[in-house]
Formats: C-alpha cells, sequence, structure tokens
C-alpha cells in the first residue's frame, strides 16, 4: 500500500478517535443521559478532555527523547487542535449556560472563585497557539513559532492548577494530571541539561590549551 495512503488512514483514524469525547457527549446531552447536573457534567467532561489532550500532545516529544519514535509527532497538529476544540467546549459551556453571555458576570465571579481567572488565563494562551498552527504561519513567524509555542507548557500548568483549585474534595484525578505533567516537563529538563553538559565540557577544555596549541589557533608548519 502505498505510505501516503497509510498516512491519511491513520490520520482519519486518529481524528474520528479524538472526535468520538464530543459524540458520546453530544449524544448524553441530546438523550438527556448527563446525570441531575448536566451543566457540571459537562464542565468536568470538557475540562477532563482538555487536559488530556494537552497531555497527550505533550507527550509526543518525550516519546522521540526516550524511544527516538518520530511518526507520533505527525499528530501533533492535530491533537494540539484537539486540546483547544475541548478547551473552546469548556469556555461555551461556562460562558452560554452558566452565565448566560454575560460579562459583567465574569467580573464579578473573579473575585470570589479565583479559580475562574486561571482557566481563563490557560485558554487566552491556547488562543494564539491554534490560531498560529498552520503551515502558513510556521513559515511567517520562523523562529519565534517554537517560542510562541512554548506559551503550551504554561497553559497546561495552569490548566492543571485550575483543576486542583476547582476540585475541594477528591483531589485524585488533579493529581494524577500534575503528575503526569511533572513527569513530562521534567524529561523535557533532563534532556536540556544533557545536552548542555558536553557543550560545556567543551568549552571548558578549549579554555585550559594554550592559545599555540587551540585548534582555533593551529601553530604554523
Amino acid at each position: 500500500m502505498n505510505r501516503e495512503l497509510v498516512w491519511l488512514f491513520a490520520k482519519i483514524s486518529v481524528f474520528s478517535i479524538c472526535l468520538l469525547p464530543f459524540l458520546f457527549l453530544f449524544h448524553d446531552a441530546v438523550n438527556e443521559t448527563l446525570g441531575p447536573d448536566p451543566i457540571e457534567t459537562l464542565h468536568f467532561r470538557t475540562g477532563d478532555w482538555t487536559l488530556r489532550f494537552l497531555l497527550i500532545t505533550l507527550t509526543l516529544t518525550p516519546l522521540k527523547l526516550l524511544f527516538n519514535w518520530k511518526f507520533q509527532l505527525r499528530f501533533r497538529r492535530m491533537l494540539g487542535l484537539f486540546a483547544f476544540f475541548y478547551a473552546s467546549l469548556h469556555f461555551c459551556v461556562y460562558f452560554v449556560l452558566d452565565l448566560s453571555l454575560s460579562w459583567t458576570q465574569i467580573v464579578e465571579e473573579v473575585p470570589q472563585n479565583p479559580y475562574v481567572l486561571v482557566g481563563l488565563s490557560a485558554y487566552i494562551l491556547l488562543i494564539p497557539l491554534a490560531a498560529t498552527s498552520t503551515r502558513t504561519m510556521v513559515q511567517r513567524l520562523g523562529r519565534n513559532w517554537k517560542k510562541l509555542h512554548r506559551l503550551v507548557y504554561a497553559a497546561a500548568c495552569l490548566g492543571v492548577f485550575h483543576f486542583l483549585w476547582l476540585v475541594k474534595a477528591d483531589l485524585t484525578e488533579p493529581s494524577i494530571y500534575a503528575l503526569i505533567l511533572g513527569i513530562l516537563l521534567g524529561i523535557r529538563i533532563f534532556d536540556r541539561v544533557r545536552k548542555q553538559r558536553p557543550a560545556e565540557k567543551s568549552t571548558a577544555v578549549l579554555r585550559t590549551i594554550p592559545a599555540s596549541e587551540s585548534c582555533l589557533n593551529p601553530v604554523p608548519d
């Protein structure tokens, strides 16, 4: 089978799987099986899937660092956009169903529930990432594109903190998210430190070599 067809099938499969939580959510909403408090159920399910897709997206690079796998990187943009999609649903549930499209209520709620501000901050950080996910924007931004998309780390941290702050009784689930995020960020930090050490050692060696013996200033024949 043609390799391009294989990747097309893989992308369609991943897209379909990513869409399943929304379809299940839509099914339960239409059939009124969201439980005694439908809005709260929508809140938690959309929020859960936002964090899950953020963590799944952040897992792709550690898989490359640990196992030298690269095929999964092709799905990074799609998974990131699905994280933004579920975050948008989460915000819509809050703004449309909870607040009835009232911006003034958001201003009133923030002092009473500061975790709302944390969640909104996380969502705002995701907006420029989704807006610049196209190949055209990658080319236009150049090196700045990577710098901008490092905001995903802050968004994920704020999202987990938002969940930890929101849940007051059972902290098991948000703690698991926090642990996974810590591991994923730890792998990145460890890899960066590991790459910096050889460079620092080579610089130190060059400093100890006399100028006449240095490869930068070779002894004339």
